[in-house]
C-alpha cells in the first residue's frame, strides 16, 4: 500500500512538473511567433489553465515532503502525546475542508462537463477539461492527509514532521514558518 500511495503523489508531482513544462513551452511559442508577426491562439488561456494544474498536482508530493505552508507556532512547542493528539486534531479538519474543496471542485467541473461550457477565449476549450485538475489534486491531497492521519493514530511520526527536522538538523530553514 505504501508503494502505491507513494507513487500517486509521484504522479501528481509529475504532473505538475509537466504542466510547468507545458507552460514554459507555450510562453517560448508565443515569443517565437511575436518575433514572426503571428500570434498563438489562447496561449494566455492555457497559460493559466496549466498554472492551475501545476498548483493542484503538487499539492500532495509538497505536503508529504513538508514544504506546503504551515503555521506550527502551537504544535511546534508540544511533545509526545499532547502533540499527537493536536496532529490527529489539525489533520481531521485539514481532511475535512479538503474532502469540501474535492467535492465542490468536482462538481464544478461535472457542471460544466454537462452544459457543455466553453471558453470564451479564441479558442472553444471545453471548460471541464482544466477543471478536471483541481478535483483531482484536490483529492490526492486529501489521500495523503488521511495517510498521515493514519501513521498519526498508529504512532507514527507525520511524513512532513520528519521531513521538517531532517531539514533543521541539516541547517536549512528555507521552508519553515
Amino acid at each position: 500500500m505504501r508503494r502505491l500511495l507513494d507513487a500517486l503523489y509521484a504522479a501528481g508531482a509529475g504532473l505538475a512538473a509537466l504542466s510547468l513544462l507545458t507552460i514554459f513551452l507555450v510562453m517560448m511559442a508565443q515569443v517565437v511567433m511575436r518575433e514572426m508577426r503571428l500570434q498563438l491562439p489562447a496561449a494566455d488561456d492555457i497559460s493559466a489553465y496549466l498554472c492551475v494544474a501545476t498548483t493542484f498536482f503538487a499539492l500532495a508530493a509538497t505536503f508529504r515532503r513538508g514544504e506546503l505552508i504551515r503555521v506550527s507556532m502551537g504544535i511546534g512547542r508540544l511533545r509526545g502525546g499532547p502533540r499527537r493528539v493536536m496532529e490527529g486534531l489539525v489533520l481531521v479538519l485539514a481532511a475535512g475542508i479538503m474532502a469540501y474543496v474535492t467535492r465542490w471542485t468536482f462538481e464544478d467541473m461535472l457542471f460544466s462537463w454537462q452544459i457543455e461550457e466553453v471558453a470564451q477565449g479564441t479558442v472553444a476549450i471545453p471548460l471541464w477539461i482544466p477543471k478536471l485538475s483541481m478535483p483531482l489534486g484536490a483529492g490526492l491531497l486529501l489521500v495523503a492527509i488521511l495517510d498521515e492521519l493514519v501513521a498519526v493514530l498508529r504512532g507514527a511520526t507525520p511524513s512532513y514532521a520528519a521531513a521538517a527536522e531532517q531539514r533543521a538538523a541539516a541547517g536549512d530553514f528555507s521552508v519553515e514558518s
